[in-house]
């Protein structure tokens, strides 16, 4: 297997300058997919024949949720990279990912907590679906607060890597978190045997919110990366070249 690429990659300018000609195509879909899930889920789906209107903030929630979990993925595979290979360009990635990825998981913490006030009548409970996914929440927390403790970049990236890497664990707990224990919380109703819970009113918004968030996680995450790239390496040479030349900056 040709590992070029991988190593291409690796290399900040080259990252650089392929982040920046990919976001706008993540960004724009990501507006259009968005408008238009939430348009078909708030205003065009019918409502559900449980929990009536109350359920429309599922076009919020779950899609809030898949990204919480799939950026700490993200972020825990790309420090574990950076770890293994020493690669700077993966400890950014990972860098730009834990706020994002936080930010989704506390959407999804209170939108929960909005919908479960009228279902269950409470505000919170200690279900293992909402205790795994506070965790989530405290690992991002913990993440960018042990980065930020470390002066050194180097000694920051190992550490911060190093807690990246176990938290994966609550990834899987957090899906399976319904199934393995006792849980308030309701299982799966789109992606199950026997195809969705719900009809195609309902769900095709739903992914198409989800498919936007993906792609606007994806956008921003390139744009924190770019960032941080430039941070790191600011006294190089093609960090100079760029000033030089602002049109290769874009």
């Amino acid at each position: 297997m040709n590992w070029v690429w991988f190593h291409r990659f690796g290399s900040p300018p080259y990252f650089y300058a392929v982040a920046g000609r990919i976001v706008p195509w993540l960004a724009w879909p990501a507006g259009l997919l968005i408008v238009a899930g939430l348009y078909g889920g708030v205003v065009m789906a019918p409502p559900d024949y449980q929990q009536s209107d109350a359920a429309r903030i599922m076009y919020v929630h779950v899609p809030a949720a898949y990204v919480g979990l799939m950026s700490y993925t993200v972020m825990a595979i790309s420090a574990a990279i950076g770890l293994v290979w020493r690669l700077k360009v993966c400890h950014a990635v990972a860098a730009a990912c834990a706020p994002i990825g936080a930010s989704f998981t506390a959407v999804c913490l209170i939108t929960g907590m909005l919908w479960g006030q009228p279902m269950w009548g409470a505000w919170w409970v200690w279900d293992p679906r909402l205790v795994s996914m506070l965790v989530l929440l405290f690992f991002f927390i913990g993440y960018m607060g042990l980065r930020g403790a470390i002066d050194d970049v180097q000694r920051a990236d190992r550490a911060s890597a190093v807690l990246a890497t176990v938290g994966i664990i609550n990834v899987p707990i957090v899906h399976y978190s319904v199934v393995w224990w006792n849980s308030l919380h309701q299982g799966a109703s789109l992606i199950r045997k026997g195809g969705p819970a719900m009809p195609a009113s309902m769900w095709v918004p739903l992914v198409l919110v989800i498919f936007g968030f993906t792609f606007y996680f994806y956008a921003v995450m390139l744009v924190r990366a770019r960032a941080e790239v430039l941070r790191r390496d600011r006294g190089g040479s093609w960090v100079r070249e760029l000033l030089t030349k602002p049109e290769q900056a874009k």
